[in-house]
């Protein structure tokens, strides 16, 4: 049996991880200067 939930969302919201992160934030120094792309899986 099938139930309607009234807590369920039904909505998306689209979010830009660029603008979630400060322009001044320590992690984007980061990002700058080490090269995170050996932990990609080939």
């Amino acid at each position: 049996m099938l139930r309607s939930n009234p807590n369920v969302q039904n909505s998306y919201e689209f979010v830009c991880l660029e603008e979630l992160v400060p322009q001044n934030h320590l992690l984007r120094k980061i990002h700058k200067h080490i090269d995170f792309s050996f932990t990609l899986k080939k």
